[in-house]
């Protein structure tokens, strides 16, 4: 028998799914050389999460694949809201929008994680040779403190230990209905135990020459799970409690009738406890059931007895929930049961080295329909941050604002989730003497102002080396110090030049033409995931001669040597490798052409020309009128300059006079090259 293989790469992902598949894809369009395992022989074919959120939808979208997770998806437009009126039947007492309308190109949407997971499997196959390892497990980690802080070294070791075919198959219960085998989803539920210790006990010498390599990593990404291996082996955990509040999952093609079952829902019942309604893709409509109805702070040890729980107990309470009406099924797609608990990592990385992101470092109910979107939103925003370490344009600095912005939506979660989680499973208050019962209009209130929340729109990162703004980057994010190291680099945005975008938050996207052709995109489409950092100058009226001096101005240092472009911009790599400068004017357009302006947003290069995709206007589109961007964004006629980070969120605003502030906004944290 030969050696263990041994082998270095710049990032290792444990773990396949949603949060997992993310960073991969970053690493892929990034160029970065990683490696992604997964424990499981197979990817999900249906169940699991469903919900994409506006913002999530967004990120797809600059990954390339969001259109058709849109055109598969069902659309949810609308949610009905069912409580017991005074003879304690089921009425529908309101509709209201179930996305707010305006704040996204996007509403939110349903379709179930395993085509999700095909769409990133589709998009990093297309950009690199990176594939998904599965039946792969690790079975030790080692990391080298006396190397975390040298960037070129490799300090973790992982011994990876391939698994057989019938080991990486999870092991199941099987469900007949109506004479057919269904394969339930419990395995998965975070009422199932953890099983990757009983999967290296019994794991046997496979096929391969060795069952076990031993992996160098520059950096390890844990994607594992509420149980998640990493997190143990690195000694985090998670801090919360859970509840005796046990739900139940059906996804079933419906015969019922209840007339709003295309409608989200959310129904109380007097006495029997609360479902949520979820139509998706293909028929199905998905039913999260309460099971019990009376809330215990526990732990694991306080679980239900799963083996009491099947898809009948399930339809059952369904049936009493919503009484009068009917509901049975001939079609079950897949089911599970769960058991609610709100939990936040006390940290998110050991050395900036190991991260955790997803549900190994914070888990909560589905109710909002946050699960998937904030995991895949964890290496969203984690993801650019290593691709640019590796390759050595920024510093390691930067990757502590990951557990600084994202520990803070985490936490923001659990409290948001726990206040949704009591009001929706709580039983429905009488009268206003009730004060045992949840308030129906209480509840109502809590859902409108959630959808804000739930979209994922209004994340706001606080002040750090990457998010020039005021006040204490600690108290802006999870306490974390992200604050510039150097305080000549500290640099403050100016948010009155565009009241209609906010430092920290995601730039938003509205309707721009192209100067060239006149076609007209959406502000995020011209800002595709691909690591690069956007500077967008929005410079008012160019025919106004003060306007147009000012842009030649700033085009001329941004063309010195000794400019951002000129110290950080890799050696010998395309102009726009790590920066690209777009310009928004609102001049009519056919008052000027594309060679009208400075070269610097029109680069030349010898086989392929001028850059004709880097110039855009305000003005009316001969088929989809105006995109006023000017007016909606509330953006200063005197112009500004805007940075825009790799992961689309704004950096700094300020005067187009100040292009030192710009300079020394990325000389916080870039390294010369």
């Amino acid at each position: 028998m030969t050696g263990i293989l041994e082998s270095n790469v710049d990032v290792l992902i444990i773990g396949a799914g949603p949060a997992g598949l993310m960073m991969a894809t970053w690493m892929a369009k990034c160029g970065i050389n990683a490696r992604i395992v997964d424990k499981r022989g197979t990817k999900i074919f249906n169940g699991q999460a469903d919900g994409l959120q506006c913002r999530t939808l967004e990120i797809l979208d600059s990954l390339g694949f969001g259109h058709r997770a849109w055109r598969e998806a069902n659309h949810m437009l609308e949610i009905c809201l069912w409580n017991p009126d005074e003879n304690g039947t089921i009425k529908r007492s309101d509709r209201i929008a179930d996305t707010i309308p305006g704040i996204s190109r996007f509403q939110q949407v349903v379709l179930h994680q395993g085509r999700i997971e095909r769409f990133f499997l589709d998009a990093i196959a297309e950009a690199s040779d990176i594939c998904v390892e599965r039946g792969v497990m690790p079975s030790s980690l080692k990391i080298d403190e006396s190397l975390v802080d040298e960037d070129a070294a490799y300090p973790i070791t992982v011994t990876l230990k391939h698994l057989t075919e019938e080991e990486a198959t999870p092991k199941q219960s099987s469900t007949s209905v109506n004479g057919q085998a269904i394969q339930d989803g419990l395995f998965r539920s975070n009422l199932a135990k953890d099983d990757t210790q009983d999967l290296l006990d019994a794991s046997k010498p496979c096929a391969k020459a060795n069952n076990e390599e031993v992996v160098h990593a520059k950096y390890l990404i844990g994607a594992d799970g509420a149980h998640s291996w990493t997190r143990n082996q690195i000694g985090l955990r998670l801090e919360g409690d859970s509840t005796d509040y046990i739900w139940g999952v059906l996804d079933i093609v419906p015969i019922t009738d209840f007339p709003d079952i295309r409608m989200r829902c959310a129904i109380h019942s007097a006495n029997y406890g609360s479902v949520m309604v979820i139509p998706r893709e293909n028929k199905l409509v998905r039913l999260y059931i309460q099971l019990t109805t009376t809330e215990k702070t526990g732990d694991d040890s306080a679980r239900a007895d799963r083996s009491k729980i099947h898809p009948q107990i399930i339809l059952e309470s369904a049936q009493r929930i919503l009484a009068p009406y009917k509901i049975t099924y001939r079609k079950l797609d897949w089911w599970t049961a769960y058991q609610i608990g709100q939990r936040v990592g006390t940290s998110f990385s050991v050395h900036e080295r190991v991260f955790l992101v997803g549900d190994a470092v914070h888990t909560h109910s589905p109710k909002a329909g946050q699960g998937m979107n904030v995991s895949m939103q964890d290496s969203f925003n984690l993801g650019w941050k290593i691709a640019s370490v590796v390759k050595g344009y920024t510093r390691r600095s930067i990757l502590k604002t990951y557990q600084s912005e994202r520990r803070r939506i985490a936490q923001d979660l659990i409290a948001f989730d726990r206040k949704f989680s009591r009001l929706f499973s709580g039983r429905p208050a009488k009268d206003v003497m009730d004060a045992e019962g949840i308030s129906m209009e209480e509840f109502k209130l809590a859902f409108e102002k959630g959808n804000m929340f739930a979209s994922g729109i209004a994340v706001n990162y606080g002040a750090s080396t990457i998010v020039a703004k005021e006040g204490s980057s600690a108290e802006q994010g999870d306490g974390t110090d992200v604050s510039v190291a150097d305080s000549k680099h500290h640099v403050i945005s100016d948010q009155s030049l565009c009241g209609g975008i906010t430092v920290g938050m995601r730039i938003p996207s509205h309707k721009i033409l192209s100067q060239a052709d006149a076609r007209p995109w959406h502000l995020h489409e011209v800002l595709p995931s691909n690591g690069r950092w956007r500077v967008v100058i929005f410079a008012g009226n160019t025919n106004d001669k003060q306007q147009r001096a000012k842009l030649w101005k700033l085009s001329e240092a941004f063309d010195d040597r000794n400019s951002f472009l000129g110290l950080y911009t890799p050696k010998g790599a395309r102009y726009d490798e790590l920066f690209e400068v777009l310009l928004i004017h609102n001049a009519p357009r056919i008052s000027a052409t594309v060679l009208d302006f400075p070269e610097i947003f029109r680069p030349f290069d010898e086989v392929y020309g001028w850059d004709y995709n880097k110039i855009f206007v305000d003005d009316v589109s001969y088929h989809e009128g105006f995109g006023n961007i000017y007016e909606t964004l509330a953006v200063s006629q005197e112009g500004c300059i805007v940075i825009v980070r790799p992961d689309q969120y704004v950096s700094y605003i300020g005067p187009m006079g100040d292009t030192a502030a710009v300079n020394t906004f990325f000389a916080g944290f870039m390294k010369g090259q």
